[in-house]
């Protein structure tokens, strides 16, 4: 049964948030015309990255927590994984907007902004030398910076509310991935591809790989709907 267990955790992430997707107050299945294609487009590059890394040896897959069925070289389940985890995420980002009408995180968001897009766009340049560690940050200095273009602060408050309530289940998925709870990890990284740091048994580098996935289907998924909604204007 420990072949299923990366299916397993997939299975896991969608299931609560796909249930309550047709529950009459979020009403996130009406949305999922603008996530489909936010998480296919996120997808897309992220599976590129995945399989590129995988390749070139920066992580790799224990078979025995997999079920063996592969396609360009990556299992299954990883594919997987760009599908389940942005669905529950965005689901995460609606259950707040629609609870928390107040975005909290608002005021702070500008210059946070500025101060990540700066720190990320450092680290990342300062550690060419480490596939994981510099396309990492430099990806997500990238994806930040166009998504402030395109919005400027208008959704990144409740982004990063989003962000932060997602790193609980993160903690637990991803910390079983990585070998905690277990006797071996899912998915080995290279140390030599990444600082080294660790929070728990979870490179640190992986928390700004999840904050990068989450702001890219975001961003692709907030366009969809801005572009509809001035369409129906429009045709008035």
């Amino acid at each position: 049964m420990e072949k299923f267990l990366y299916l397993t955790l997939n299975i896991l992430t969608i299931s609560y948030p796909l249930i309550r997707s047709f529950e009459h107050r979020i009403q996130y299945a009406s949305k999922w015309y603008a996530l489909f294609p936010a998480i296919a487009f996120s997808g897309l590059i992220f599976i590129v990255w995945d399989h590129w890394f995988t390749v070139i040896g920066v992580w790799e897959f224990n078979p025995r927590y997999i079920t063996g069925i592969y396609f360009f070289e990556l299992p299954i389940e990883e594919w997987l994984f760009f599908l389940t985890v942005p669905f529950a995420c965005i689901f995460i980002y609606e259950v707040l907007n629609y609870f928390i009408k107040k975005d909290i995180l608002g005021k702070i968001a500008k210059p946070l902004t500025f101060v990540l897009i700066a720190a990320f766009l450092i680290i990342g340049l300062m550690n060419l030398d480490k596939w994981y560690t510099s396309v990492n940050f430099l990806v997500a200095t990238l994806t930040l910076s166009i998504h402030f273009i395109l919005f400027q602060d208008k959704y990144l408050g409740r982004f990063y509310l989003a962000y932060l309530v997602s790193l609980i289940p993160f903690f637990l998925v991803n910390g079983i991935l990585t070998g905690s709870f277990i006797e071996e990890p899912v998915v080995i990284y290279n140390n030599v591809e990444n600082l080294g740091i660790r929070l728990f048994t979870i490179p640190i580098e992986d928390t700004v790989y999840s904050m990068t996935l989450l702001l890219m289907t975001l961003t692709v998924y907030e366009r969809i709907r801005i572009t509809k909604t001035i369409s129906k204007v429009t045709s008035l």
